[in-house]
């Protein structure tokens, strides 16, 4: 048996703490032992969710699910998780992880102790390295992995420019999800009957600055009272958001749902499901959206193109009447919505969780010289 360990920030929503929970979950399901560390440790619906899953699913005889909290709240870069990590890491064979705070201090806490380190970057943009001395200490950090992979393959080129290695040296494995469950899901029935015959576009994503759902709401604000927007998620720009609304005077067209657990049936209520945003690794949600057999929209921006383009729509970054001209001919031609909203589907097989698990489980062989269950 192999044991993995996953090391990531914390399980807030996001891209990268959903890849986690796949991990952990499907590869327990496998038969591997697969445990966790969390920098920031506070109780989320994730973790429920992943505790949930891991309960129902261990049926091969593992040891209960280990998740290792080394703080109560949002502290990333404390030095004191590096010799408390460091004695984790011993128990385990892999050490794999997701976010740039994880991926230096197990470098680190792993002098000494020669685990297979792998690490995965979740995004094409990353403020340090905007920062001049950190570019020495990714190149140096980098180098002590075994294994580096990108979820896209712009993300892979950029880092490979960040840190001047050769695309050779770089695996790409697309992020995934469960494409069936989202085509098949029953629809939030509240929200549903809410619509009131009225063209429901939905955004799922964080209020940070990545996203843009300005863009949207701006989009919205063009068009007349027969659309409604839901907006799922929370975060830092949440008030300024309520304050773009209010502003342009849209509150009731534009409902603030909050984070919620069952995105694929808020998907399934809607009719158009946008995804705004300034940029991307490879958007989950994108996939999400395009596996609910909706039509999916999303801006014309890194990590988003790779995803829609040929299937989706994709619109200029930050152009509104692009956008709200879009959801017009969708909502007005039925046979463009329906195409539309087929290619979306189909491309969306091509990112199912399944895939990704797979690839993963075979890199993991792989850094253990070959060695199966």
């Amino acid at each position: 048996m192999i044991n993995i360990l996953q090391v990531v920030t914390s399980l807030l929503t996001g891209g990268a703490e959903h890849v986690v929970l796949d991990l952990v979950v499907g590869l327990r399901n496998k038969g591997y032992r697969v445990d966790l560390v969390l920098f920031n440790g506070q109780h989320t619906q994730f973790m429920d969710e992943l505790t949930r899953l891991c309960k129902a699913n261990d049926a091969k005889g593992l040891p209960e699910l280990e998740i290792y909290r080394l703080s109560e709240r949002a502290s990333y870069y404390n030095l004191l998780y590096i010799p408390r990590l460091r004695k984790i890491m011993k128990n385990y064979d892999i050490i794999h992880t997701h976010n740039s705070s994880p991926q230096l201090f197990a470098a680190v806490a792993n002098i000494g102790l020669n685990k297979k380190l792998l690490t995965t970057e979740h995004s094409t943009n990353n403020r340090k390295r905007e920062i001049k001395y950190f570019s020495f200490i990714d190149r140096v950090m980098y180098n002590h992995y075994n294994e580096v992979v990108c979820i896209s393959e712009k993300a892979k080129q950029k880092l490979c420019n960040y840190i001047g290695h050769t695309t050779a040296d770089i695996t790409v494995i697309n992020n995934g999800v469960d494409v069936n469950s989202f085509y098949e899901a029953e629809p939030d029935n509240d929200l549903l009957y809410s619509k009131n015959g009225k063209t429901a576009i939905v955004m799922v994503a964080g209020f940070r600055e990545a996203k843009d759902q300005d863009t949207l709401i701006r989009a919205v604000s063009h068009l007349d009272d027969k659309y409604v927007l839901w907006l799922v998620g929370d975060g830092v720009r949440k008030q300024k958001l309520k304050a773009l609304v209010a502003e342009l005077n849209i509150e009731e067209k534009v409902k603030f749902i909050g984070i919620r657990s069952d995105v694929k049936n808020i998907l399934k209520a809607a009719d158009i499901i946008v995804m705004s945003s300034h940029w991307e690794g490879l958007s989950l949600s994108n996939v999400e959206g395009m596996a609910s057999g909706k039509p999916f929209i999303a801006s014309n921006v890194d990590g988003l193109r790779d995803v829609t383009e040929g299937a989706g729509i994709l619109f200029q970054h930050g152009n509104d009447k692009e956008l709200a001209d879009i959801i017009k001919h969708l909502s007005t031609d039925g046979v463009f919505y329906r195409q539309t909203a087929e290619k979306c589907r189909q491309r969306a097989k091509k990112f199912d969780v399944r895939i990704m698990i797979s690839k993963y489980e075979q890199l993991y062989n792989s850094l253990m010289d070959g060695r199966t269950l």
